[in-house]
């Protein structure tokens, strides 16, 4: 570089700091005023190296040998205020005097930006991963009050069409005495332990093929057939409530707390669709539902009901007795079975 470009260079160099030193000896021969407000004046006989302490002379040596740009950032404080200075050191030539070009910029605004920037990426990614886990979380939280499948249709189009489902199953559980439980025992108790025996519950129900639909107070209601069909709908949802009154029976051998339930079961005809638009829930309707619930009141506690149209199901694996004609109401008169706990073939649980 001539002495006359490195003028041009001085010149254009208005918030720029600018220092020439002598290469060989890196005594100090110019600073611009940028260059003194940013590091002082240098003194007499002061070198490059006094300048700036920090910065590896053999390094610089080194790349500039090797035809290559030397460059550092330091941090000074002229004033209250820390600067961030990139600073770059070149090659040039003057009446046959090799000289070092020391060039100053003050990037502090760069590197603040540019930790604005990290900062907000940061801040995005955190968001973003907390996002996901809420994701997540509505996810779960929608799969547990709706069938997987109706899940997927309700993610993908916003809706759920209504569907008939015409062969399934249907098990309906209600507990003796729960209104006089809830006004003589802590409430938080109470709570607790109906959410443990309805965590069992659900635990049976997927392993026998049932999906549960919902718990009202202290009704359980879970269904087989739906939405994906399943030949075998009246057994799964008899070996489901024989064992959610053996799960009771055993848990009251070493309670205080005696947990009793009526039960009734049916088979027919659903309607399966999400009721509500704000609060939405997924729900079934129709003549298997509406049985199920009028036939646990024939029950007696921890028995189980089922109407006679069932017995040629559930007769080669299950201990069924005769109830006689009872009038059912909406129905008419209907004869009933008792479902013994008595299993003839214990059927093995249904993973999936």
């Amino acid at each position: 570089m001539s002495i006359s470009a490195i003028n041009e260079q001085l010149l254009r160099a208005i918030g720029v700091g600018i220092a020439l030193a002598d290469e060989a000896t890196l005594a100090m021969r110019f600073q611009n005023e940028k260059f003194i407000e940013w590091f002082g004046e240098a003194a007499a006989g002061a070198t490059l190296a006094d300048a700036f302490p920090e910065v590896d002379i053999a390094a610089m040596r080194a790349a500039l040998d090797d035809g290559r740009a030397f460059s550092v950032e330091l941090s000074v404080k002229p004033k209250r205020r820390t600067l961030v200075i990139a600073l770059a050191v070149s090659r040039a030539s003057s009446n046959g005097q090799s000289l070092l070009v020391v060039e100053c910029q003050n990037i502090t605004r760069i590197r603040e930006l540019e930790s604005m920037i990290n900062s907000y990426s940061a801040m995005v990614e955190r968001n973003t991963r907390e996002i996901e886990r809420e994701k997540e979380r509505v996810e779960r939280l929608l799969l547990n009050i709706m069938p997987k499948t109706v899940y997927e249709e309700f993610k993908t189009f916003g809706v759920v069409s209504p569907q008939l489902y015409k062969n399934v199953s249907v098990v309906m559980l209600d507990f003796v005495g729960f209104t006089r439980m809830t006004e003589e025992e802590d409430p938080a108790v109470i709570v607790g332990e109906l959410n443990d025996i309805f965590t069992a519950f659900d635990r049976i129900s997927e392993q026998f093929g049932c999906e549960r639909i919902k718990t009202m107070g202290d009704a359980y209601l879970a269904v087989s057939g739906m939405p994906d069909p399943n030949p075998d709908h009246a057994r799964a949802v008899a070996n489901c409530a024989i064992r959610y009154v053996r799960y009771l029976e055993r848990r009251n051998e070493s309670s205080a707390r005696q947990w009793q339930c009526r039960v009734g079961i049916a088979t027919g005809t659903v309607i399966g669709s999400v009721v509500g638009v704000q609060k939405y829930v997924y729900d079934i309707f129709g003549p298997a539902v509406n049985l199920a619930s009028r036939l646990q009141v024939f029950a007696r506690p921890m028995a189980i009901v089922a109407p006679d149209s069932m017995k040629g199901a559930l007769i080669e694996e299950f201990s069924l007795d005769d109830l006689g004609v009872h009038d059912v109401r909406g129905v008419g008169e209907m004869r009933l079975m008792n479902l013994s706990s008595v299993i003839k073939r214990e059927a093995a649980p249904r993973f999936t």
